[in-house]
């Protein structure tokens, strides 16, 4: 049977690779970000392997959030795999010199939006006794580094997340896993540097950082796993990186 993958932050990075890697592989999507006219391209792009619905919405605005779940049509409904994949990074300052707009944003984002969007999809799959979903993390979550404060903090609240929805979701039959990556070349650097293209640049030179293919690879891999086989976290990084401050570069 066809399986339907509601995947957030799905018009760039790791969300639209991850699409495509799904509809390559027969997964009907429900495609869900703010700016229309990607959605639109992606759906154009994907439509002739599977299924696809966009939704046009903010994960921030928790009734938007409901109101858009509440909107999918009968053959979109059900949904099988969750991928939380919105989420992004404001500024790099020290603690002292933060901006609060930028803390607001991360933490309204990379937390409340993943609690919002969970919030909205759970019952279905608690009630059908199946479902499964993947929380992207970061290596943020797993360590603090030099500036990272917020950022950091909201990754780890990700992980915690993650942990706390596995155990109260154990019995259930919905497995819940995360997939915690290192340095990935997409527009994350540029976002967090307000478009400081050369500052967004530097991050990813000298070595060769993981691709955004690279982890819908794996978020794929962690989603077709026999059901008694469930990831719960996994962390993935580039050869080059040993952790969020040691990377061999050139």
């Amino acid at each position: 049977m066809t399986k339907t993958a509601f995947i957030t932050g799905a018009t760039s990075g790791i969300g639209k690779s991850t699409a495509i890697h799904f509809a390559q592989n027969g997964i009907d999507l429900v495609l869900c970000g703010r700016r229309q006219d990607r959605l639109d391209a992606l759906k154009e792009e994907l439509d002739k392997h599977v299924q696809v619905h966009t939704l046009n919405f903010d994960i921030r605005n928790k009734a938007s959030v409901k109101e858009a779940v509440d909107s999918l049509p009968k053959e979109f409904a059900e949904i099988d795999i969750l991928i939380n994949n919105a989420g992004n990074a404001h500024g790099m300052d020290t603690i002292q010199e933060g901006n609060i707009d930028d803390w607001d944003a991360m933490l309204d984002i990379n937390v409340k939006g993943l609690l919002y969007v969970s919030k909205a999809v759970i019952p279905q799959m608690v009630a059908r006794k199946s479902g499964h979903i993947i929380n992207i993390g970061s290596t943020a979550g797993k360590e603090v580094y030099p500036k990272g404060n917020v950022y950091c903090a909201s990754k780890h609240a990700v992980d915690a997340i993650n942990q706390g929805m596995r155990i109260d979701l154990n019995g259930t039959g919905v497995r819940v896993g995360a997939v915690n990556p290192g340095l990935v070349e997409t527009e994350f650097s540029n976002v967090r540097f307000k478009g400081d293209e050369d500052r967004a640049d530097k991050v990813y030179k000298g070595f060769q950082p993981l691709k955004p293919e690279d982890i819908a690879d794996i978020i794929h891999f962690v989603v077709t796993r026999p059901y008694h086989v469930n990831i719960a976290d996994l962390v993935v990084m580039p050869t080059a990186q040993a952790s969020s401050t040691i990377v061999d570069k050139k």
